[in-house]
């Protein structure tokens, strides 16, 4: 890796901590820009996910007065994102590489569907909040658990589902919505990276690169965000991933 894709690298770790703190799917723009710079799919999976997590903290931390109030809801439901995020890390190194190499273009659209129709469920979560949010059962469990066997496996857009999940069952305000779903995306991601460094192989290079990017994006990427349109921002990664997939499709 030279110097330009260093540089490339750290900025698209700084773009996806920025993403996954306000709306998730960040991962298609690291994976891709992995990709580009010569990184096998399954290692650039991988590694993508261990540099990630660090965003996450950052960007849960960026949350925490949102948090209030919601750590019995957050320990329970992260049980079942931590355990689905365990079976996802290890379907994805038990599985043969070409299954992965297969289903990845058809997951990245589908975290493309999912992005797109982010704003539906923003309204969805808007229209449903409660000041006395119902208690945490068995359907909201299960569905962390199953969102959190898709992230461990790949995880672009995983927060997306998430979000939609509390919306229609947990039902919060927007804001306290969007942190705990960051707070499970975080667990899911790093139960997964425990798995990826004990047993796969991991581009310690990529990971340093995305890390250091993903920090600083998941702390300021709110801020930075105000900046730009919701819209603008959500079609520019749409069309990254679009093309990455298209891309996928054709090798």
């Amino acid at each position: 890796m030279n110097g330009l894709q260093a540089v490339a690298v750290v900025a698209a770790g700084m773009g996806a901590g920025g993403v996954n703190a306000m709306m998730g799917s960040g991962s298609l723009i690291t994976f891709p820009t992995l990709l580009a710079v010569g990184y096998a799919p399954v290692t650039a999976n991988v590694s993508n996910n261990i540099g990630l997590v660090p965003g996450s903290v950052s960007g849960a931390l960026g949350f925490r007065r949102e948090l209030e109030g919601q750590g019995s809801r957050a320990r329970t439901l992260a049980i079942g994102s931590g355990l689905g995020g365990l079976l996802g890390a290890v379907l994805l190194l038990t599985l043969p590489s070409q299954v992965f190499d297969a289903v990845v273009p058809v997951l990245v659209l589908v975290a493309c569907l999912m992005l797109a129709l982010q704003p539906s469920v923003a309204r969805l979560v808007a229209r449903r909040r409660s000041a006395d949010a119902r208690d945490v059962g068995v359907a909201p469990l299960a569905i962390a658990f199953l969102a959190g066997v898709y992230g461990g496996y790949f995880g672009a857009a995983q927060g997306v589902i998430l979000l939609a999940m509390l919306g229609v069952l947990v039902p919060d305000e927007l804001k306290r919505s969007n942190a705990l779903k960051n707070v499970l995306a975080g667990t899911v991601n790093g139960v997964a990276a425990l798995v990826f460094i004990v047993f796969a192989h991991v581009a310690w290079l990529a990971v340093v690169l995305v890390a250091a990017g993903a920090v600083v994006g998941g702390a300021l990427g709110a801020r930075v965000g105000r900046r730009v349109p919701p819209t603008v921002l959500r079609v520019m990664v749409v069309v990254l991933g679009i093309g990455v997939s298209v891309r996928l499709f054709l090798r």
